[in-house]
């Protein structure tokens, strides 16, 4: 899933915390590998800043951060190097299965992750990856629709709202323009698969995202929660945890899930064939799984984590600020699943071009 960071209110997000949120780091890992290092390569923001120190500190591992700024970025890289320089990367879960298929991933050996039973069960039971033999969960969420209540008649309650917005919405309407979202939106909207790879449905759904370009307001993927913050925007296409940055600001601003259903997305951590140091990225692994480390991301990154421990760690003031959050793993599992689309991706990226750059 592409994401760029940005900060949250300091101030709102004191609010909905409330004091002391962010528990300490201690893991309790076993004896230092001092000899060792990993390359790991993440989005930017991603993880706190400090914690490669702190898991040095840990287990003696040094670990150097080489970022990316989208999925694709990170793939071509290590498809043209066959994974060598990397030892543990942070992907989304098509991106995973790509790399598995691909022989470009190494499989998991949980002995070695004992921080796993941190996780829900449903973790283990994901499609692309079930029994989480090539990859580890690290954050999950939905895409809906992220909108100003004060600014919209009523509850949105479908794709259609934002694919043919009314005439008071024209205008004041953001979607996503990356690839598998802006599409799933189209696909959605028709009772189609978010990983549907009919070229038929793929043109059909092309025909209607262009006839609904002419009443956005803009393709949006990084600042259309600052939108609906000052009033330009009222409904837009949003990733739960990026809707959530608005909601920090604004109270105003709610989230839903289409009556169509949306999809799940998972992001992951996969440890590369090529790595030298598999036993170091083990270790990595399983620190990141942590209660601690799930549970800054869900209070500092406002994404959910199917690290069970870190949510049942959160503060109830978070939660009911942000209700996305509180969303149970066994009604997130009833979206559908993101899954690699294999020789369709080229079609979907060739629409979505053709939609973008449509008068």
């Amino acid at each position: 899933m592409k994401r760029i960071f940005t900060t949250v209110s300091t101030a709102a997000l004191a609010v909905a915390l409330g004091a002391g949120a962010v528990g300490p780091w201690g893991l309790g890992s076993g004896a230092a590998l001092a000899a060792d290092k990993i390359v790991i390569s993440n989005w930017d923001g991603y993880m706190p800043k400090d914690l490669p120190e702190k898991f040095k500190a840990e287990t003696g591992i040094e670990v150097e951060v080489a970022l990316h700024a989208t999925n694709e970025e990170i793939m071509g890289k290590v498809v043209a190097g066959k994974g060598k320089g990397y030892d543990v990367l942070f992907v989304s879960s098509p991106f995973a299965e790509v790399l598995h298929k691909l022989g470009l991933s190494a499989p998991i050996d949980h002995a070695k992750v004992p921080n796993f039973a941190n996780l829900y069960p449903e973790a283990a039971s994901l499609e692309y990856d079930p029994g989480n033999t090539f990859s580890a969960p690290y954050a999950w969420g939905t895409t809906g629709l992220c909108y100003r209540s004060d600014l919209v008649e009523g509850t949105p309650s479908s794709w259609n709202d934002l694919l043919n917005p009314s005439d008071a919405l024209k205008g004041k309407v953001t979607m996503l323009a990356t690839d598998r979202w802006l599409m799933a939106a189209g696909m959605l909207a028709k009772g189609y698969s978010v990983n549907e790879t009919s070229q038929a449905k793929i043109d059909e759904v092309k025909s209607q995202l262009i006839e609904t370009k002419k009443d956005l307001l803009a393709y949006d993927d990084t600042t259309f929660y600052s939108k609906l913050v000052s009033g330009e925007a009222s409904l837009v296409h949003a990733w739960d945890g990026w809707c959530n940055y608005g909601i920090a600001e604004n109270d105003d601003i709610k989230y839903v899930i289409p009556q169509e259903g949306t999809d799940l997305w998972v992001d992951t951590m996969v440890i590369t064939a090529a790595s030298e140091n598999k036993d170091a990225a083990h270790a990595f692994i399983n620190y990141i799984l942590s209660a601690d480390n799930g549970k800054w991301v869900a209070e500092n990154i406002l994404y959910k984590v199917p690290n069970k421990a870190a949510m049942e760690a959160l503060d109830g003031g978070l939660l009911a600020s942000f209700p996305n959050l509180d969303m149970a793993p066994a009604d997130m599992m009833k979206q559908e699943q993101l899954r690699d689309l294999g020789s369709a991706q080229k079609a979907y990226t060739k629409a979505v071009t053709e939609i973008t750059a449509s008068n």
